[in-house]
């Protein structure tokens, strides 16, 4: 009897370790599945902070080249009316040169009007060469953007919503207004 119990112990034990091994097997299956799911999670996880990333990269990257193309618009402008601040204060030398071109004429002062003649020829010269323009006037349509009316009168003889006459000059550096001509209006 004690053989057989021998072999019955031997048999419960060999039992068990196929048991315990099963379970091994079972447990270790099942945290080959845990881990297969943590992985596909972390893929997850990791393939969206990359997505947003990317989108974060390509939102920079067009803010960029917008700050680039309004920077380089900006210098631009800057460059081509780099000269509107000093034209803007020579307008009123220029409107005293006009006046006194105006004057009669006379063998007294006749000297000094030749050479203001020529140094208003000078002063508008610079003017052309740095892009100002006289903005044109009478008998033209009246424009509220390059004119600014100061007068209207009634005259049948001259089409209605017509320039009469310009009372101050205006001007234009390249296509911006530095000052709007001042004109009277036909109704």
């Amino acid at each position: 009897m004690a053989e057989n119990e021998k072999k019955e112990e031997e048999a419960l034990q060999e039992e068990q370790e196929i048991i315990d091994s099963t379970a091994d097997e079972t447990n270790t299956d099942t945290e080959t599945a845990d881990e297969n799911n943590d992985a596909e999670t972390q893929e997850e996880t990791l393939q969206n902070e990359k997505e947003e990333l990317e989108n974060r990269v390509l939102r920079l990257q067009a803010e960029f080249d917008n700050y680039k193309r309004r920077t380089s618009k900006e210098r631009e402008a800057e460059r081509k009316y780099k000269a509107q601040d000093m034209v803007q204060e020579l307008l009123p030398v220029m409107d005293n040169f006009e006046r006194a071109l105006q004057v009669d004429v006379s063998e007294e002062n006749k000297g000094i009007l030749e050479g203001i003649d020529m140094v208003y020829r000078q002063l508008q010269d610079v003017f052309t060469s740095q892009g100002v323009s006289v903005i044109e006037t009478e008998g033209a349509d009246f424009d509220p953007n390059v004119h600014h009316a100061v007068m209207q009168i009634e005259d049948d003889s001259v089409e209605s919503n017509k320039v009469v006459e310009e009372l101050q000059k205006g001007y234009l550096l390249k296509d911006r207004v530095i000052r709007p001509a001042m004109v009277k209006v036909n109704k």
